[in-house]
């Protein structure tokens, strides 16, 4: 019987696929996995049973992944759950940015008198926007978000031009022929009228659209930041809106500084929030805690490498441990001193660690239990799971 914490409003349609038969929900204070949404976990001191966090989205930064890593904690999330409902507020966010349209929804509420016809028709001149068709889209990003904004930015009638060095081949794939690639961030940032990020928050991407990024921006060119609030430098872009370098930011990330300013749209952390992309969201992380759970087998994790083998022998041993030499050697020597015969074995590195999947023999559970323990004396080596098929 395996512990799951939930954190937040899970969708049941995704907690429904952990049976009752093997998963009990909420009941004991040393969980297995946990499941969350924005339940902040930094300073959280997690039990030595935890063996995986799944996180219902794309972003994990709630989540102390490196500790989590160190502690041989899997992290999941769910790539691509949530792509439809933050890409279409995009787009509703690129319409907003180039006609004003709330400012004439809000303008209508304050007319009264019978010729409410005539004084619109009078005063909508000054709601005059312009067309996103035949303008530039400038998409730096092209993972599940970003590439599926491209393709409707092309059918939206615009130009579009996308940069990401890491694509996959899967997402390449599924772009349109006619998105054109940059070679540079400096090159969508010249070319684009419409210029939106979809990149994780990194060491390397915080604060990333500073002064010298907007200054490379065409002018009158608008920003929108439906990815992480810390990927803009706040004051930079206050400052670049105040001198007119950009026209417009439209994010959907608040805080203090960007309220109250005409040239900034804000939204509320909207961006997944639709009932399809919830339920999709719980559905893919539930589905994933469970797989790893049950099968060691790991997909969709943001800190340890993808694993995915058929588990055909009747006992199979997962191993996490520091991405050292000779690791694999020393384990399977263990286990040879005690005459048992691996079956198939895989192993897998990412950064700092490294995933090991053996497959043995049946095997008396006092060896096993001996040779587990000698196993977890190797130095660098984390933790070790035993689960039987």
């Amino acid at each position: 019987m395996f512990q799951i914490k939930t954190y937040n409003a899970i969708a049941p349609e995704g907690l429904n696929l952990l049976n009752e038969d093997q998963f009990a929900l909420n009941t004991g204070e040393t969980p297995d996995g946990i499941i969350l949404r924005s339940e902040k976990l930094h300073g959280m001191e997690f039990p030595e049973s935890l063996k995986a966090i799944a996180r219902a989205g794309a972003g994990v930064n709630n989540v102390p992944v490196e500790e989590c890593s160190a502690a041989g904690v899997v992290v999941f999330n769910t790539p691509g759950a949530n792509a439809n409902a933050v890409k279409e507020l995009v787009i509703a966010g690129l319409i907003m940015a180039a006609r004003p349209i709330k400012e004439g929804m809000e303008w209508v509420q304050t007319l009264s008198g019978d010729d409410v016809d005539k004084q619109v028709e009078k005063g909508k001149s000054q709601f005059a926007g312009t067309e996103i068709s035949g303008k530039t889209l400038g998409v730096i990003g092209l993972g599940a978000i970003g590439a599926m904004l491209a393709n409707d930015g092309f059918r939206l009638g615009m130009e579009v031009i996308g940069y990401d060095p890491y694509v996959s081949v899967e997402t390449a794939w599924n772009i349109n022929r006619r998105v054109q690639k940059a070679s540079s961030i400096a090159e969508v940032l010249a070319k684009a009228d419409y210029i939106s990020i979809h990149v994780p928050v990194t060491a390397e991407t915080n604060g990333m659209v500073d002064a010298a990024f907007l200054d490379q921006m065409k002018d009158n060119a608008v920003l929108l930041n439906f990815a992480r609030g810390e990927l803009v430098n706040t004051a930079d872009m206050l400052a670049a809106l105040k001198e007119k370098k950009i026209r417009k930011y439209v994010t959907d990330f608040a805080e203090e500084a960007l309220l109250h300013n005409d040239d900034i749209i804000v939204l509320p952390h909207l961006g997944a929030s639709t009932e399809e992309a919830e339920v999709n969201c719980a559905i893919m992380a539930a589905q994933t805690l469970k797989y790893f759970l049950e099968t060691g087998n790991i997909v969709n994790s943001v800190n340890f490498p993808g694993v995915d083998i058929a588990m055909q022998s009747p006992i199979r041993l997962t191993i996490i441990n520091k991405n050292i030499p000779n690791m694999v050697g020393q384990i399977s020597s263990g286990l040879a001193k005690y005459f048992i015969n691996i079956e198939d074995i895989l192993n897998r590195s990412r950064g700092n660690y490294a995933y090991t999947v053996i497959d043995i023999a049946e095997t008396d559970q006092a060896v096993l239990d001996e040779v587990v323990e000698k196993i977890k004396e190797i130095d660098g080596v984390v933790n070790v799971r035993v689960i039987r098929r």
